[in-house]
């Protein structure tokens, strides 16, 4: 079943569906990215925008670890004891890795399109369920005290966000809790900021756009509103501001290097889409980065989450 088809899995008693929610525009086929694209392997059939290949496995590993260190743990959400997790959209798995080594009575489940990385020796209470937030999750309602979602607005289309959420509570127990856990992809969520980060983030947005994809920083905005009129209380919205570039100290350094890799990895559709020379990309994300230093530009995200009454 298409995204653009989604509907809300309900498994109560009623076996009533939820209405078939309207298209947003993106359809298969349409402003397709290159299976392969140089050394790059992209997912054809899904609008997502980074690759799925060896070199992002590694960069979403040393994001992790970012993001660790600016949130100073790995959620924060005030769960207790939970006994079963879900992590949507885990990507290499290491997030819920440490969970489930945080709570080893808990059963941590990781969701994603497919398996990235295969861990040598996964935590014993971990497993991996291959399966799509856009198809419907293929779980029960009420399964899990703590589901997490983090990083995922280059993935959901911007329409589709709302029912994404409400799945989301869907398989939240009750008294369990959900985090939301974005990034701005709107260039003031990248401020102050020099031309050529303006520059790319224009090409970003537009390649973003075309592909039903918020590029201008509404999703970001918008989590706590998903998540109440999804029925959560108990409702936290937090804003942090990351430094770019080595004025910012060691945060900032590590976010620099993993935002230029990013930056690195949507080049390549970029490239074929506005028939833009990768190189000539290439070299305006190193005269960004450079801006970062000279004009102190911090990348905005945010976290939110809630409780199931």
């Amino acid at each position: 079943m298409p995204w653009w088809l989604f509907r809300r899995r309900s498994r109560s008693t009623s076996g009533a569906p939820a209405p078939a929610q309207p298209s947003s525009g993106w359809q298969l086929g349409e402003v397709a990215l290159p299976l392969l694209h140089g050394s790059r392997r992209y997912l054809q059939e899904q609008p997502y925008l980074l690759p799925k290949d060896l070199g992002e496995v590694n960069r979403l590993d040393f994001q992790h670890y970012i993001l660790r260190a600016v949130l100073r743990g790995n959620y924060l959400a005030p769960i207790q004891q939970p006994r079963r997790i879900l992590d949507v959209g885990c990507g290499t798995g290491q997030w819920a890795f440490e969970l489930a080594q945080q709570f080893p009575q808990a059963q941590v489940i990781g969701l994603d399109l497919e398996q990235v990385k295969a861990a040598t020796s996964p935590p014993p209470n971990y497993r991996f369920v291959q399966g799509d937030i856009l198809q419907g999750l293929p779980f029960d309602n009420d399964s899990f005290d703590f589901v997490h979602q983090r990083l995922l607005v280059l993935a959901i289309p911007q329409a589709a966000w709302p029912d994404a959420v409400q799945e989301l509570v869907r398989v939240t127990a009750p008294g369990g809790w959900v985090e939301l856990v974005e990034a701005g992809t709107a260039l003031q969520d990248y401020l102050p900021s020099g031309p050529a980060t303006q520059e790319f983030y224009q090409l970003g947005s537009q390649l973003a756009a075309l592909r039903s994809l918020d590029g201008e920083g509404l999703v970001m905005r918008s989590l706590t509103r998903y998540l109440e009129e999804a029925g959560l209380v108990n409702i936290h919205y937090q804003v942090l501001d990351v430094p770019l570039g080595e004025w910012g100290g060691r945060i900032g350094s590590l976010t620099a290097l993993n935002v230029r890799e990013g930056w690195k990895a949507i080049s390549a559709p970029i490239a074929a889409r506005f028939g833009r020379s990768e190189q000539d990309l290439l070299q305006l994300i190193e005269r960004a980065s450079q801006e970062w230093n000279e004009f102190r530009t911090s990348s905005r995200m945010a976290v939110a989450y809630g409780q199931k009454p």
